[in-house]
């Protein structure tokens, strides 16, 4: 069993903090068709689509965290986003 530790926040902000900076990072494109692509540099494998611009952040953000999660119950590495660290350690 693995658990959380963020460091520099507090317990409770573990996963949105990095999300919150994982979106602030994000790369978003209008696609030819009108519809949006968006990844954030760094986070091999995220990529997300919508019809409007607000429907792709937020689909962004599933996948974000969706990725965080599939990472972490894999025992890999989350890369460090602007101060805002994942770490993994095995439960006592």
């Amino acid at each position: 069993m693995a658990c959380f530790v963020v460091r520099r926040y507090p317990k409770e902000y573990m996963i949105r903090r990095y999300l919150d900076e994982a979106l602030r990072r994000a790369d978003y494109e209008k696609l030819e068709d009108g519809t949006y692509a968006a990844e954030v540099p760094g986070l091999q494998g995220v990529l997300a689509t919508g019809t409007t611009l607000e429907k792709c952040r937020d689909e962004l953000a599933e996948v974000i965290e969706e990725w965080i999660l599939v990472r972490v119950a894999q025992g890999l590495a989350v890369p460090k986003i602007g101060g805002v660290e994942i770490s993994v350690k095995k439960a006592s």
